[in-house]
């Protein structure tokens, strides 16, 4: 009798195991770190133009904000929109019994969602230095040296409303998800040097190229109109006319090279 119990029970869960809902779904593994190739090199202590870093402003929410968008089905993640959602002195009477009301805060970009983070470690060629040992009898070496200070730019690789809203929040998820010093505008100092020595052999012709990198990052932007919802002593956010659009953006990563060495 009990080994009919024990077949019975392994049978019943083996069939529940069948039905339920994480059956046959494989474990979500978290996103690794990106690993820097060999060949892109941190300059952030040789540059001789000092980079500051591009910090974006986070803006937490305060007490009454948060209680607004935790009741929100779609989410807001606009630092502007927060912050003016904070600095908001809407207070609604508790005795103002069967007042009602809505006030327009205009049509914002809500917030972006990341579906694709890509590197280019070639993104903008920005120096070459050459050797040549042609007519040499003995190998050389050759360094990295910059010839002119060049500046890198980042940019939304289509028109969309409110950019600037917009670049702020795909920086931030950008950041987050490659863990990169990312910013939209770098520069490379003249006359910085690294010490990475590439070989130049007897009747050879040494190049060796260097490229900023930059993050190619795509995704969708939700937008619509804002609106503070009074009703009696109570109050809420409606959005309303909610639209999404596609969106790319080139993000340079901070004092970073990445070097190509050839032989002709």
């Amino acid at each position: 009798m009990k080994i009919n119990k024990i077949i019975a029970f392994v049978i019943v869960a083996f069939l529940l195991s069948l039905f339920s809902p994480s059956a046959g779904l494989a474990e979500k593994k978290p996103d690794k770190d990106i690993e820097i190739p060999s060949h892109v090199l941190d300059i952030s202590k040789e540059n001789t133009y000092p980079n500051s870093t591009e910090d974006q402003e986070v803006v937490e929410p305060s007490e009454l904000t948060q209680e607004l968008l935790d009741e929100m089905s779609i989410p807001i993640e606009n630092p502007d929109l927060i912050k003016m959602l904070n600095e908001s002195s809407i207070s609604p009477s508790p005795i103002s019994i069967g007042y009602r009301g809505m006030i327009y805060l205009g049509r914002w970009a809500l917030n972006y969602n990341s579906e694709e983070s890509n590197i280019n470690w070639e993104y903008q060629q920005i120096n070459m230095n050459e050797l040549n040992n042609l007519g040499g009898d003995t190998p050389q070496n050759m360094n990295y040296i910059q010839q002119e200070q060049k500046e890198i730019k980042g940019a939304l690789t289509n028109k969309i409303a409110d950019p600037d809203d917009i670049k702020k929040m795909m920086l931030l998820k950008a950041k987050g998800k490659t863990k990169l010093p990312l910013s939209y505008n770098t520069i490379i100092g003249k006359n910085t040097k690294k010490d990475n020595s590439y070989g130049v052999p007897v009747k050879k012709y040494g190049e060796l190229q260097a490229y900023a990198p930059a993050v190619n990052e795509k995704g969708q932007v939700t937008f619509g109109e804002v609106y503070v919802k009074l009703k009696g002593s109570k109050k809420s956010i409606e959005i309303k006319n909610v639209t999404k659009q596609g969106i790319g953006a080139w993000i340079p990563i901070q004092d970073h090279i990445s070097f190509s060495f050839q032989l002709k």
